[in-house]
């Protein structure tokens, strides 16, 4: 027998959701929508077309089958809506969603109603199984500035040995930093390949392991459902090169639309497969992310950004989204294992929020058990001669490898500027300006990013510090900064030993110039640190096990050693040189004149108790001095 036209619907509804496949986005017609509004007797059911020879002991989808067995009402469905590519109200088919959970007069069926459906099922893992993908703190979660600024650690300090020493080991070669010539807008555009001509379409998020992260937050599916007024959507690149304007020729206006010439506006996300390219180029005005339909782009191929504009647009109000709250959804651009972006001479602004790999610009490899399913490389990047603002995060990377990040303005953003994450590698982040960041740090580099070289930036009226090394991040040169004006201290090193600081000035900043916490073998050469609220240099060790710090992430160690050559600290509140229970101290060639005290030059810390003989070692004999607990002095000697 033929069922009738609800049945059919119903059906159809189901098989959808079980199959997780969806057409490509053609709108209602209004003659189904008038069908839609009118009453539906409940359907008779032939039983021998009630049950799947293969599907005999288990019905598919139990709840929603029952669901089925009922009689529903009408749906009332405004016909214009359903058209709206901007909805209003509640979407249709999402209403529709909603009203189908509530219960139903029963209608006697026997047997029971199952569907002739085979469901492909793909056990994917978990979208997040790493734990610190979700922890994107930083170590200054763990400051209490009462305390970090006015007293030692817990316990009395051991006694300490001053004794000068030889020069010899404390020369410092000119460090070689990379050549950024090889970065610029023209090497960026050469990487272009224009063929083949890629494909475009529109499928369904719910199939697709990239888009996983997104659909299995609370509420997630739900939310992209009543953003598109369907099952969700994205529009997928495929196969070769493609422009704004191939995607306009494809896709309905309900998907894509060039509104005025220049100013596109997408209102699906869009998903740029491996051996894909989208260039969004110098033609392009503005492509606008739409805010009301959920739209986003995820790059697994390559992404060109030149000469353009990218931003997040509120099309109920007619106007850029800017930030409200961090966990209100704004678009978002996020770039995952094996891909390539490419931002030239771009502005984007208005991206993110607090959700997971959905801060703003982002660069990550996915999740390590996806890793090991995709084995897809370490993504990278260039980013050079732009502007990014009012994103929740102005750049972040995670498990990136050989990133550029050179010649940007980054201002206004909320949470970080520029902030490099978790054992990414072999980073430039150079020649940028990172301004007014409003709640913490302008540059950061957090948990075991190595190997990399910050130079050549202004960081400065930040909510936090200027430039923060954080949490395990090793081998790493920060040189030839200014950072000023910044909230906290101008440079801050966090449990990340092996760093060099070179030939950076720091001012006016409103606690230390450069402050380093639990780090060993931190060298500073050629600073200077001047007009702090607190000391030049600051160097302490803490006790972070009654933090909220998780330890197996991120441990730490109670021990902080410092080399202090040449330079200038001038003029800092505090003193020059703050330090209590140092594994070493070695201090050679520094200019400390100007001491705000009207007593003269005062340190603090252990070297309060040692000054007198600290200073006639370094100015009077200028030579090198070294402080050593005198314990450890003896067990070497020995």
């Amino acid at each position: 027998m033929v069922l009738n036209p609800f049945a059919k619907y119903c059906a159809i509804v189901a098989a959808l959701l079980l199959t997780a496949s969806i057409s490509t986005g053609a709108e209602p017609k209004a003659g189904d929508v008038e069908w839609m509004r009118q009453p539906h007797p409940a359907p008779a059911i032939d039983a021998a077309n009630t049950r799947n020879p293969t599907l005999t002991s288990q019905p598919v989808f139990p709840a929603e089958l029952e669901r089925l067995r009922q009689p529903h009402p009408a749906p009332a469905i405004n016909a214009v809506n359903a058209r709206n590519p901007a909805p209003t109200s509640l979407p249709a088919f999402a209403a529709e969603l909603e009203r189908l959970r509530y219960p139903h007069p029963a209608l006697p069926i026997n047997p029971p109603l199952a569907l002739s459906v085979r469901v492909p099922t793909v056990d994917w893992p978990d979208s997040v199984d790493d734990l610190s993908e979700t922890d994107q703190s930083d170590g200054s979660d763990q400051d209490t500035p009462t305390i970090d600024d006015t007293a030692s650690a817990d316990g009395a300090p051991p006694p300490y040995i001053v004794t000068a020493i030889s020069s010899d080991g404390l020369i410092l070669k000119t460090p070689v930093l990379p050549d950024l010539s090889l970065y610029n807008a023209q090497a960026a555009r050469a990487k272009i390949v224009a063929k083949p001509v890629g494909r475009v379409g529109i499928g369904s998020m719910l199939a697709e392991l990239s888009f996983k992260s997104f659909r299995g937050r609370a509420g997630g599916l739900r939310e992209w459902a009543a953003r598109q007024s369907s099952l969700p959507k994205v529009i997928f690149i495929t196969g070769g090169y493609v422009t704004l304007h191939d995607l306009v020729r494809t896709l309905p206006k309900s998907a894509f639309e060039e509104a005025a010439k220049g100013e596109f506006i997408a209102r699906l996300p869009i998903n740029i497969r491996p051996g894909a390219t989208l260039h969004i180029d110098n033609d392009v005005k503005v492509l606008r992310l739409s805010v009301d339909r959920g739209a986003f782009i995820v790059n697994e191929g390559q992404l060109f950004l030149t000469g353009t504009a990218l931003e997040a647009w509120n099309e109920a109000e007619q106007k850029p989204a800017v930030f409200r709250d961090k966990h209100e959804f704004r678009p978002f651009l996020l770039s995952w294992g094996g891909s390539q972006t490419y931002i030239v001479a771009s502005r984007v602004a208005h991206l993110g929020y607090a959700a997971t790999k959905s801060y703003g610009v982002s660069i990550s490899q996915f999740s390590p058990s996806v890793v090991r399913l995709t084995h897809r490389a370490a993504p990278t990047g260039w980013i050079l001669d732009s502007e990014f603002y009012d994103n929740w995060y102005g750049f972040y990377c995670y498990e990136a490898e050989d990133v550029v990040i050179r010649n940007n303005i980054y201002r206004d953003n909320i949470k970080y500027g520029i902030d490099p994450h978790d054992r990414s590698r072999r980073l430039i982040i150079a020649e940028n300006s990172a301004f007014r960041t409003k709640e913490r740090h302008g540059i950061i580099v957090s948990r075991e990013v190595n190997d990399s070289w910050i130079f050549d930036n202004k960081s400065y009226e930040n909510g936090l510090s200027g430039i923060v090394i954080d949490r395990s991040s090793t081998n790493n040169i920060v040189a030839r900064n200014q950072v000023y004006r910044n909230h906290s201290d101008g440079i801050t090193i966090y449990e990340s030993p092996d760093t060099l600081i070179w030939q950076n000035v720091s001012s006016g900043n409103g606690r230390h110039g450069m402050r380093v916490r639990n780090s060993t073998g931190v060298r500073l050469y050629d600073n200077i640190a001047i007009g702090n609220v607190l000391s030049g240099v600051y160097g302490h060790v803490k006790d972070l096990s009654d933090t909220d710090r998780n330890l197996r992430l991120d441990p730490f160690h109670q021990k902080v050693s410092m080399v202090i050559v040449g330079g200038q600290l001038v003029s800092n509140g505090s003193g020059p040189v703050s330090i209590d229970q140092p594994l070493s101290l070695e201090l050679y060639d520094v200019d400390l004149r100007a001491p705000q005290r009207s007593l003269g030059i005062k340190f603090s810390g252990v070297l309060n108790v040692y000054q007198n003989k600290v200073l006639d070692i370094l100015l009077r004999q200028r030579l090198p001095v070294v402080i050593k607990p005198a314990t450890l002095t003896t067990s070497t000697n020995n």
